[in-house]
């Protein structure tokens, strides 16, 4: 009786009992059912997660194609806005050159006509000034006698001077 009183012997065959239990009811297998559920949902878990990087990698080498693309469209624009600017700039400068050479040329023609003008009226006043002192000189100088013999050869040439 030594072995039936010793509370050892009781644990021990307790434990049996329990992992016999066990063995009965399936435990082992559950528990294997449940970590290899767990193992598949993390094997799952890994290739959504691979699959979800690799599809992150295209996107971003598409995000990083379409950049470089809008750098060189902005950057062909960029030589297209400059191109237009320098063309722009070159019209406007021979525009701007022309218009002045118009300008230049009628300011030119201005003054001819000014100048042109000018001494025109010198010319008459010129020619008033001469007259007058004509008349003056005449008046002083010519007498009654000498009118009278200036009239009188004057009406003997008409008819001279009219064939």
């Amino acid at each position: 009786m030594g072995l039936i009183a010793d509370p050892e012997f009781w644990v021990g065959v307790g434990f049996v009992i329990v992992l016999g239990f066990m063995v009965f009811i399936r435990v082992p297998q559950l528990l294997g059912k449940l970590l290899d559920a767990r193992a598949a949902a993390i094997a799952k878990e890994l290739d959504d997660a691979r699959r979800l990087r690799e599809e992150a990698e295209e996107l971003l080498a598409q995000y990083r194609k379409k950049t470089r693309d809008v750098e060189k469209e902005a950057a062909a624009i960029l030589d297209e806005a400059r191109g237009e600017a320098e063309r722009f700039s070159i019209e406007s400068r021979a525009q701007l050159k022309t218009q002045m050479e118009r300008r230049t040329k009628a300011a030119q023609e201005k003054i001819a006509q000014a100048e042109a003008q000018a001494i025109a009226e010198i010319r008459a006043l010129a020619a008033d000034s001469a007259v007058a002192a004509a008349e003056k000189l005449i008046a002083a100088r010519l007498d009654d006698n000498r009118a009278a013999d200036l009239v009188k050869r004057s009406i003997e040439e008409i008819p001279s001077k009219l064939n």
